[in-house]
């Protein structure tokens, strides 16, 4: 276990939240969510338990705020007239999260969902809720709220399409969808789906 050594020199508060969110996702990667302990964090983030107290109260409070730090924000182009570059965008921010660290985490909490359903509900509310609560929904109610989308059509499935794409492609070849693949899911199904068909789409994004 990659353990580090207390450092003497004195780290600034926001070094010590950043080397306690990194040791968090660590920790619980290697642990699992039964054996992680503050005190194990601390080791690995070669922090005192009183420095991860005087920011959080538990160490599942640390593993949700490290997770939500490690959530990607979705944006709009700057001047929020780009339905079709700005799911892509979206969707490559997906893949790019699923590549990395928290993701394998995520699913270790969806495990438990009959065994701890408070840490599930907790990982909704606290983490996907506070971004969008899907990848897409942040653009696609943006352009809603601009006229350019029909709210109606914004039902939970719609929503979903493009996150349930990248998830379900990923499962049937272990891989991530390729920028083709994320091209194929917004032309062929998001944005049809959002009144947009392919000859109405924008040009090839860059």
């Amino acid at each position: 276990m990659g353990v580090k050594e207390p450092s003497t020199r004195r780290r600034s508060p926001a070094d010590v939240r950043d080397a306690c969110r990194s040791a968090v996702i660590a920790e619980m990667t290697e642990q699992g969510l039964g054996r992680l302990s503050v005190e194990g964090v601390a080791r690995r983030a070669g922090v005192a338990k009183t420095s991860i107290y005087r920011h959080w109260p538990s160490v599942e409070d640390l593993l949700l705020d490290a997770l939500a730090e490690a959530l990607p924000v979705e944006q709009v182009s700057p001047k929020g007239d780009a339905l079709r570059s700005d799911l892509l965008r979206s969707l490559e921010q997906l893949v790019g999260w699923l590549d990395g660290p928290t993701a394998p985490v995520v699913t270790m909490i969806l495990a438990e969902r009959q065994r701890r359903p408070d840490l599930v509900e907790a990982l909704y509310t606290r983490v996907f809720d506070t971004h969008g609560k899907r990848f897409t929904r942040t653009v696609i109610e943006h352009y809603a709220a601009r006229g350019i989308v029909d709210h109606g059509l914004l039902t939970p499935v719609v929503v979903d399409i493009g996150e349930a794409l990248v998830l379900k492609h990923q499962i049937d070849t272990g891989k991530p969808p390729d920028t083709d693949a994320l091209i194929a899911i917004v032309d062929q199904a998001i944005l049809p789906a959002l009144g947009h068909p392919p000859s109405h789409r924008e040009g090839s994004p860059t």
